[in-house]
């Protein structure tokens, strides 16, 4: 059994989610692959069906009725994988804004590197995004700037949405206690394994908008990040964690 699960979120991605099992599953690492998918009205979940058909025993499918948010499918998501003894956990998008082959990228960082989180990072080496609007590019930069301030995380893309997690994370980390189900549930999860002291690392990738479909985002969602992040800066203050026993970030 493949000791490394990719999980995925899913709402109407038929025009992309087929081509993407293929390209994970083209990998030199042998990943295993979950859709969670929140009951896609365009078919997203019946493509995913047929595609078992050919990859029976390492794509699952995880049917949620109606769209429940984007944390609580990787939340249901985790649980699976801590519940089928997977080593290492992947989030990443279904729309190729994250690039299937970084993949490899991050499980090396984690299984040979021995990061216990590593994060695919738009803006370590500069701002690595291609086909978005200035403006848009700008907002997410500078939300990073923003967490990287009030947090204290030595992360420079603290908003990144592209990750590896060590089982050991996911099971110190108390998945029912995560606040957020939007855009800010990603820089919870990172603020939750920085302060338990894990290991993080930064690997540069390139984000890529998406080319076919609908993006998710909106200023909603961000207005969620910026604004919830204090409140989960206030609350830490209040809640003691182990003294951290490693670097925070081999990539600073």
């Amino acid at each position: 059994m493949s000791k490394a699960l990719v999980i995925i979120p899913t709402y109407n991605e038929k025009e992309n989610i087929e081509e993407m099992v293929w390209e994970v599953f083209s990998l030199p690492v042998a990943f295993h692959l979950l859709i969670v998918d929140d009951g896609s009205p365009d078919g997203t979940g019946d493509i995913v069906k047929e595609l078992q058909k050919e990859f029976k025993d390492r794509l699952h499918l995880i049917e949620r009725k109606g769209k429940l948010g984007l944390g609580t499918a990787y939340i249901t998501g985790f649980k699976y994988a801590l519940e089928n003894d997977y080593d290492f956990v992947f989030e990443m998008d279904a729309d190729f804004s994250h690039n299937p082959k970084d993949l490899v990228k991050l499980y090396h960082a984690c299984n040979d590197e021995g990061a216990d989180l590593a994060i695919g990072s738009r803006y370590l080496t500069g701002v690595n995004v291609v086909n978005w609007p200035m403006g848009r590019v700008l907002m997410s930069y500078f939300a990073s700037k923003y967490v990287q301030f009030i947090t204290g995380m030595p992360i420079y893309d603290a908003t990144a949405g592209f990750k590896c997690y060590s089982r050991k994370v996911l099971q110190r980390i108390e998945l029912d206690k995560i606040r957020f189900i939007g855009y800010a549930f990603q820089i919870e999860m990172k603020f939750k394994a920085w302060n338990y002291g894990f290991k993080i690392k930064e690997i540069p990738i390139i984000f890529t908008d998406r080319a076919k479909g609908q993006s998710k985002m909106s200023v909603n969602i961000f207005k969620e990040a910026i604004f919830g992040v204090i409140s989960m800066k206030v609350n830490s203050l209040f809640r003691k964690y182990p003294p951290k026993h490693v670097s925070q970030s081999e990539s600073l």
